[in-house]
């Protein structure tokens, strides 16, 4: 990551939240010579909290490579963003991931950088841009949320025992049916016939003992939960 900038002044201050300690200081010196004011905390759910509860910041910047894992995990950024929704966040990533792209954006964050081989001028116009209100994302990350947008969503519904009760084209047609769309909506959605998607309703409703679309969304309400978006396909 290149950091060689001419000084500029902002005035914006901003919460580096960051557990790496020699990213932390290069990322908070470098920003403070082009006229940002920082902080700089751990990055954890506590510190950053106590932080904003005792002072203020325009833009809290998130490191999400602590977060990594099989299944990436930015609850901590859906947390801040449920109690401080007018503050923006970024997110920095080390590396591009898609699915942590998608997830940051559902979870609030309003701009997504990853440090590698991006310049620091444009990390300032990141976090500039989201102050002014603004998103920022990359196009590769664009297409990362388009994509996650042309899939299908799930409603997976559980027997008392824990067992699966319908199949994933199955779990689409709940979900798609609780979100209130009409049985053409729904074969426009899977790419399905009309025929095709009644004969699903007739196979739910006789697996889960119901007769209506109403009793199904009633179900769902109460035994099923939302999946990650799947892609559409038989």
């Amino acid at each position: 990551m290149t950091i060689e900038t001419p000084p500029s002044s902002t005035g914006i201050s901003v919460l580096l939240a960051d557990s790496k300690q020699m990213e932390s200081q290069l990322l908070a010196g470098s920003l403070r010579h082009r006229g940002f004011e920082v902080l700089s905390c751990r990055s954890e759910i506590s510190p950053i909290v106590d932080f904003l509860q005792g002072g203020s910041a325009d833009v809290v910047v998130i490191s999400c490579a602590a977060l990594y894992s099989t299944a990436p995990d930015v609850a901590m950024v859906r947390t801040l963003h449920l109690m401080y929704p007018q503050i923006p966040k970024v997110c920095l990533m080390d590396i591009e991931n898609a699915q942590l792209a998608v997830q940051a954006f559902r979870s609030g964050a309003r701009g997504l950088f990853c440090l590698e081989n991006s310049s620091f001028q444009l990390f300032c116009e990141c976090i500039e841009r989201v102050h002014r209100g603004e998103i920022f994302a990359t196009n590769q990350q664009l297409s990362y949320l388009l994509d996650s947008v042309c899939q299908s969503p799930c409603m997976r519904v559980l027997s008392a025992t824990g067992a699966t009760l319908l199949t994933s084209r199955e779990e689409q047609v709940v979900a798609l049916v609780t979100d209130g769309l009409s049985n053409r909506n729904v074969a426009n959605e899977l790419g399905l016939s009309e025929h095709t998607v009644k004969k699903y309703l007739f196979r739910i409703f006789e697996k889960l003992g119901i007769s209506s679309r109403v009793e199904l969304v009633l179900y769902a309400f109460h035994h099923g939960s939302p999946q990650p978006a799947a892609q559409i396909g038989d």
